[in-house]
Parts: C-alpha cells; sequence; structure tokens
C-alpha cells in the first residue's frame, strides 16, 4: 500500500464484495449481491480527489447478473473520477461481460486511458481455472477494444505456476499480440485457501525475468514480471514506458 500511495496511485474495487462466478485461484466470496450503489461512482471519485491520486485504477468484481455486467455502472465511475481529477490517469480491469459488444461500448465511451483484462492462465487450464470464463472470449475483448479504440492501450495478466507449460506460455503471449495487447503483467500464483486451486510450482525470479524478454520479443511496449507482480503493479509506468514506445517517433506524446 505504502509503495501504491506514494506514488499517488490506488485501487479501488466496485460493484460489491461478492461475485456471481467462483474461479478455483480467486479469493473474493461468490454469492448474490443487490444492485450496485448508485452513488458509489461518486464516492470513489471523492475518495480518488482526497487522496491526490494521479493515476486511478478501477476494478469490479464479476456480475454477469446483471443486464449489462455493470458496464454502466463502471463508466459513469470513470465519469466521475475525470469530472473531479481531470489531470488523473484512469485504468479500468474489467470482467469479459460474456462477450456482450455493447456493454463494452458503454465502457469505451467513458474514455479509461488503459483498458485491462487479465487472460489469467493458459488456454488449456481454464476448465480448472476459471471454468465460468472462455479463453477466446477474453481474446475477443482485447481485440474489440482495439476497433472501438485504437488509441486506448490494452493490457492483460498471467499468473504462473498454475502447471502451465512454456510452450503454452509461449503461445499465449502471442495471442495476446495478436489481439493487440500493449502492455503484460506476469505473478506468481499464490493459493488464497486450502480450498483453493494449489500451487504447482514457484517459479523463481529469474525465470520471470527471462519471461520478461520473451514477451517483449513478442512483441509487448512494456511487461512487468516477478513473483509478487499483480494487475495494477507500477500501474502508471508501465502506461508511461508503454505510451513511450507507442508513440515513439512522434513529436507528442500524450502524457500528462
Amino acid at each position: 500500500m505504502w509503495e501504491c500511495f506514494s506514488r499517488h496511485t490506488s485501487t479501488f474495487l466496485i460493484m460489491g464484495p461478492n461475485c456471481t462466478r467462483n474461479c478455483s485461484f480467486c479469493a473474493v466470496e461468490q454469492g448474490p449481491s443487490g444492485p450496485p450503489d448508485i452513488e458509489e461512482p461518486a464516492r470513489v471519485a471523492e475518495a480518488a480527489k482526497k487522496m491526490k491520486l494521479k493515476y486511478v485504477v478501477i476494478t469490479s468484481v464479476t456480475r454477469d447478473s446483471l443486464p449489462d455486467g455493470g458496464a454502466g455502472h463502471f463508466a459513469e465511475t470513470v465519469r466521475q473520477v475525470k469530472n473531479r481529477i481531470p489531470d488523473a490517469l484512469v485504468e479500468i480491469l474489467i470482467p469479459d461481460f460474456l462477450g456482450d459488444e455493447k456493454a463494452l461500448n458503454i465502457v469505451m465511451e467513458s474514455n479509461p486511458d488503459v483498458l485491462n483484462h487479465n487472460i489469467e492462465t493458459v488456454s488449456r487450464l481454464y476448465p480448472l481455472v476459471r471454468p465460468e470464463a472462455d479463453y477466446r472470449r477474453s481474446l475477443a475483448v482485447l481485440r474489440q477494444v482495439k476497433k472501438i479504440n485504437a488509441s486506448v492501450l490494452t493490457k492483460s495478466g498471467m499468473m504462473l505456476g498454475l502447471g502451465e507449460f512454456s510452450g503454452e506460455v509461449e503461445e499465449t503471449l502471442k495471442d495476446l499480440v495478436e489481439a493487440g495487447c500493449n502492455m503484460l503483467t506476469l505473478g506468481q500464483y499464490l493459493q488464497p485457501s486450502k480450498k483453493h486451486i494449489e500451487v504447482d510450482r514457484f517459479v523463481s525470479p529469474g525465470e520471470f525475468d527471462d519471461w520478461r524478454k520473451t514477451a517483449l520479443e513478442t512483441g509487448f511496449s512494456e511487461v512487468a514480471s516477478g513473483p509478487f507482480v499483480r494487475s495494477s503493479y507500477h500501474a502508471k509506468e508501465l502506461y508511461t514506458k508503454a505510451m513511450s514506445q507507442v508513440y515513439s517517433g512522434c513529436s507528442e506524446i500524450p502524457i500528462p
């Protein structure tokens, strides 16, 4: 927390404490939730302003039970933050909205600076790790973002240590780049409790360094890779470096 706050960044989880899915790696509780709190977007924005944040990450539980998957609530939160802190950068980490392109359009209309959607693991492990998600659907989300607005940077993340093979990781990196993904985070999976999927192995820091090099060679603009790296780790720094790469050679780079 100190590391994030000292850089004027923070992450907010919106739409309640319960998720409609039950992924085997995640500690968020599954269960029913009521409608999103309509006052939450304003509260998030006010908190971000009081904390003098310069980079705001907004994520959520998955809410498949809502007609738009919570896209409207996401969009309103982004708008409220941008209205209160006009010079702040906003990154959103979204669920797949069950592949609903209308929902994704709603989110994109709020003009986030970065859209993050985590692939989480390799395709073969989805039935074990993300049984209610779909590997190709997640790639389609990232691909569709670029069709809506190619200037928005996209980001994804993977956990290592779940039983994946090196060739499968390489294939996933290629799939993400093909989908137009600009940034990547790679971190070690840690078992939240005994009821969650066990750690297959602990990946060494050296191997994480090697995967960063491989990912950059595959085509990502910037990569954060290490045992304790998570989706929003050094988010602003990753964005700044990626923008410099994407806009290299341009006379003006849109970085506040």
